[in-house]
Parts: structure tokens; C-alpha cells; sequence
């Protein structure tokens, strides 16, 4: 991988993760369509760049982090699910993460759900994400679940996950956000972990590519949630529904037309 190769990753990182159109199966297309060859460094990159988007949310969010213990209990509840069906269903997300078609058809059907989320739930009743429940962060937390299938669109499961509980689209992506700082540093945390346990080294060229990998993802994750939040607000999913369903038979037509996407 180069320098190149992993700003431009790092560019879809930051823009896709807290969009509701999955970056697994963005990082799937542009790694295909730049030819880099798939390696545990390369699969070790694409969750480690998580870490600069999570810092954009700290920062962005940076008032909301020095709250009562209740809000960390909150996203403590909401974080748990995904550690207990992670832990079960570890080996079954791996088979999916080998299979393009599965990102292909998880983007076509979050696509159409998201055209109709705006009618389904147009009458929220909160509109501040430090209002829900405990219950309502168990609720979120499950549908957070949903996300192991690449291509289904953390973000998109938790957002809808939480307008289902009565709230706004700007504190459901709010509760998005927050939710993403736990479980995308858990993930990070585990897959450094595992790099190591299996005996890989980081060398100094790596170390390189991986910082600015989370420098360029930082950046670009600021820029993507300030405007997704304004997009949002006025617009609502509509548009990014027909977009997963472009992108999603687009895949489709790809790999029924004999060609293959690499998967990383």
C-alpha cells in the first residue's frame, strides 16, 4: 500500500462512516478499483483509520463527553449487544466480509428501507439523544447488531434504530455518533491485538501510512458530519436510499457480468 492509496482510503473512511451507506462496502470498491492487493497490514489499515473518524466526533462533540456518569451508562448499554454478538457470530461476519455479493444486496435492501424512513417515523417526540432511555440504548444497540452484515451501514442501523424509539433525525445520528466512538475503538483495540498476536510487526514505513491514514480520515470525518447533519435536517434519507440502491446494483450487474471485487 502506498501513501497514496491509503489517503484515498482514508477519504472514503472519512466520509462514509457516519453516513448511512456503509463504508465496508466503499473501502471494498475503492481498494478494487485501485488494485491494491489485499494483506493483513491493508486489513489492518482499514479498521485502524477508524480511530482518526472517532476523534472527529470527540471533538465536534467535545462538550457533550464531560456530561453526567448517566451518559456513558447510556452508551455502556447501547455498546453491549455488539459485543456479545460479535464474540457469537465472529467467524460468520469473517464468510461475510469475503463476499461481495452479501455488500451488494445489504446496500440494494438498506437502500429501499431508507426511502420510506422519513414517512414511517415523521413524528418524533425527542429531540435532544441525552433524553432516551436505558431501554431505548439496549433497543439502539440491537438494531447497531444489524451492521455486522457488510454493506447494511452502521450508521444507517443505528439512526433508524433510534428514530424507532421516538427520536429526531439530528439526535438519532447525534446518539449515531456517540455510539460509534465505543464500538469503533473497541474494534481497533481488538484488531491491533490480533495483529500482534499473530506475530505481525508494524515497520516505520506502516507506522507512517497509518498516521496519516487517521490524520486525512480526522479530517475529512469533521467535514462529513457537519454536513450530514445539515443535510439531514432539510432533506432527510431519500437521497441517500436511491444512492445505496444505485451503487448497490451496480455491484450487482459487476460481478454477474463475470468480474470480481477484491475484498479487504
Amino acid at each position: 500500500m502506498s501513501i497514496f492509496d491509503a489517503i484515498i482510503l482514508a477519504i472514503i473512511e472519512g466520509l462514509t462512516e457516519f453516513l448511512p451507506v456503509s463504508s465496508t462496502g466503499h473501502m471494498i470498491i475503492g481498494s478494487s478499483l485501485m488494485g491494491i492487493q489485499s494483506n493483513e497490514f491493508v486489513k489492518l489499515f482499514t479498521v485502524v483509520i477508524q480511530f482518526g473518524a472517532i476523534l472527529s466526533v470527540i471533538v465536534l462533540y467535545w462538550k457533550r463527553f464531560f456530561q453526567t456518569l448517566d451518559f456513558y451508562f447510556k452508551l455502556f448499554v447501547a455498546f453491549v449487544p455488539a459485543i456479545i454478538f460479535g464474540g457469537l457470530f465472529s467467524s460468520k461476519i469473517d464468510e461475510w466480509l469475503e463476499s461481495p455479493q452479501t455488500v451488494a444486496i445489504a446496500l440494494l435492501l438498506g437502500g429501499i428501507i431508507l426511502l420510506f424512513v422519513d414517512k414511517w417515523f415523521k413524528n418524533p417526540v425527542i429531540n435532544d439523544s441525552s433524553e432516551i432511555t436505558y431501554a431505548s440504548a439496549l433497543k439502539i444497540g440491537l438494531f447497531q447488531c444489524l451492521s455486522m452484515i457488510p454493506g447494511t451501514s452502521r450508521s444507517a442501523s443505528t439512526i433508524i434504530g433510534g428514530m424507532t424509539q421516538g427520536l429526531s433525525r439530528k439526535s438519532a445520528a447525534e446518539f449515531s455518533f456517540f455510539l460509534a466512538v465505543p464500538t469503533m475503538f473497541g474494534a481497533t483495540s481488538k484488531k491491533l491485538w490480533d495483529f500482534y498476536k499473530d506475530g505481525y510487526v508494524i515497520s516505520d514505513e506502516e507506522i507512517k501510512i497509518l498516521a496519516i491514514g487517521n490524520v486525512v480520515a480526522f479530517i475529512v470525518a469533521m467535514l462529513a458530519i457537519r454536513t450530514f447533519i445539515t443535510f439531514l435536517q432539510r432533506r432527510g434519507f431519500q437521497l441517500f436510499g436511491w444512492y445505496r440502491i444505485v451503487v448497490g446494483i451496480i455491484i450487482l450487474a459487476f460481478l454477474m457480468s463475470g468480474h470480481s471485487l477484491q475484498v479487504i
